[in-house]
């Protein structure tokens, strides 16, 4: 066996939330690669359909599981039909999340309390009953990955709710990686930058453009480059890292470059 067998997920099912489009489905379908079954839950079964295709595609089982995450009874429901269909899961990736670009001042709590369900609360629940289930049937492996921002380190204008349950998160998966260490399942988070998906497609190009002048690699992600690394922590090949966040942003939340044309290389000298 080399190190690159312990990046396989052979005999491991996955259950990944929010993987109908971007992010959500990269990771489903790099689980799906790398020999996992894998549920995947979203609001929105269309697009579920078409990454279903894909897992199968990489000669998978799939289960397709309608799921709200900021509806309580879902979540609970969301790990019975994994269950039901695929078997116990080894492995959690709560990647479903929502935005809001609203000014302190208008925030309403309706909102407020819409996103912390979705981005927080549903991270926090989900993965108390998967690792209830890991429990119940004395699993002494078992993976959660959590997805953060760069908005959990720095402000912006306008993302004062969705960048206080990113911070959130980051806290959460120290406390989880703390109390579940002992029961051998590894915690971690990824920090995603800027990253092409379907809900950055409608960006104002004068808002891309400063992205991509304050981005150090001078361009946006794709889902594909947070898949790598959920791969990474997902496998057996990560299982002495837990409690991490780890940011995927292409260097922005190390540093801003200088104000010359992306791709030029100053001169220093």
């Amino acid at each position: 066996m080399t190190i690159l067998d312990n990046y396989r997920l052979d005999g491991k099912v996955a259950l990944v939330t929010g993987a109908s489009h971007g992010i959500g489905e990269g990771v489903a379908v790099a689980f799906a690669q790398a020999g996992a079954d894998v549920a995947i839950a979203a609001r929105n079964t269309d697009d579920l359909g078409r990454v279903a295709e894909r897992v199968r595609e990489a000669g998978r089982r799939v289960a397709v599981v309608q799921t709200d995450v900021a509806d309580m009874a879902q979540l609970e429901r969301m790990l019975t039909q994994t269950v039901d269909q695929l078997g116990e899961p080894d492995i959690l990736a709560n990647v479903a999340g929502t935005t809001l670009r609203k000014q302190i001042l208008d925030v309403t709590l309706e909102e407020y309390d819409r996103v912390f369900a979705v981005n927080l609360r549903s991270v926090y629940f989900a993965s108390q009953a998967f690792v209830r289930r890991l429990l119940a049937r004395e699993a002494s492996w078992g993976k959660v990955i959590n997805i953060a921002s760069m908005t959990s380190y720095r402000g912006f204008d306008g993302s004062s709710v969705y960048g206080a349950t990113k911070s959130a998160i980051v806290n959460l998966t120290k406390m989880q990686a703390i109390e579940w260490a002992p029961l051998g399942v590894r915690v971690n988070a990824i920090a995603p930058g800027w990253i092409d998906t379907p809900l950055t497609a409608g960006m104002a190009v004068s808002r891309r453009q400063w992205v991509e002048e304050h981005v150090p690699q001078g361009h946006y992600g794709v889902p594909e480059d947070i898949a790598g690394l959920a791969l990474y922590l997902a496998s057996p090949v990560s299982d002495y890292c837990t409690g991490q966040t780890f940011p995927v942003d292409g260097g922005f939340t190390a540093g801003s470059p200088w104000p010359n044309p992306v791709g030029q290389v100053s001169n220093y000298t």
